[in-house]
């Protein structure tokens, strides 16, 4: 069985975003980059899947700047077999990133595509869903546990009510959430290793996928600071001090 992990290069979740001073979008420059924290645990759950005998090759995919390499080196350094850096140098959106893994998944045919649930750049929580439409495939989103069977993959998922388990016929798409797993360490040795691993570069072109954004930025701002609290004295002053306010 072969599994897909599509990852995204993304502002390190521990850093602090600052908007530009033209308000056009996030500062980027010499700030720490990562790998999209679900797409770290799709890599840690298709390199498991390998380790238990049920995945037979991992390939981790990228569409990013040429950068995006070093997210790709990541992926192999925790196990990753081979990865393809799909260059592209501007901002991309869900619909051409999905056409352009639905393009891999025809030249790669892999049985399971695993990917992060969303990126915590932009939340849009789309890509996952809009690949399996376009490939046609089976999909189980917000994953918290995947069991692969014969021909098939159990996919349990939190929901309102508790826990869902889903039965997907294979070939499939399943979007990892957080609880899915706790991904591992890459160690140095593994890390040496990645160096010598397989990256294929690509482009857009090569996919035949127009990558013309459909949406635009009008402005970027700072949420507003929070108020300070107010103690009261009572439940009648709150509720007051909430009619004051206008929240009642």
């Amino acid at each position: 069985m072969k599994v897909l992990v599509p990852v995204k290069r993304v502002v390190d979740y521990n850093v602090k975003v600052r908007v530009k001073a033209d308000n056009s979008g996030v500062e980027l420059a010499n700030v720490k980059m990562s790998m999209n924290p679900f797409d770290e645990i799709a890599v840690e759950e298709a390199v498991r899947l390998k380790e238990a005998g049920t995945a037979t090759e991992v390939v981790v995919v990228s569409i990013g700047p040429k950068q995006a390499q070093e997210t790709i080196r990541t992926g192999l350094a925790m196990g990753g077999d081979r990865g393809i850096l799909v260059e592209y140098d501007a901002e991309t959106e869900p619909l051409a990133v999905a056409k352009l893994l639905k393009a891999i998944a025809a030249e790669e045919n892999p049985d399971l595509v695993v990917l992060g649930k969303q990126a915590i750049d932009d939340d849009c929580s789309q890509t996952g869903q809009m690949l399996a439409q376009l490939l046609g495939w089976s999909q189980g989103t917000f994953a918290s546990k995947v069991t692969p069977g014969d021909g098939t993959v159990d996919v349990t998922r939190e929901i309102d009510g508790g826990l869902e388990t889903i039965q997907l016929k294979m070939p499939a798409v399943v979007t990892a959430d957080l609880r899915l797993n706790e991904p591992r360490y890459a160690s140095l040795p593994n890390i040496m290793k990645a160096k010598k691993k397989e990256i294929a570069m690509k482009t857009p072109a090569d996919y035949g996928v127009d990558m013309t954004p459909r949406l635009s930025t009008e402005r970027v701002e700072e949420p507003p600071e929070r108020q300070a609290g107010v103690m009261v004295e009572s439940v009648s002053d709150l509720v007051a001090a909430l009619k004051e306010k206008g929240a009642l």
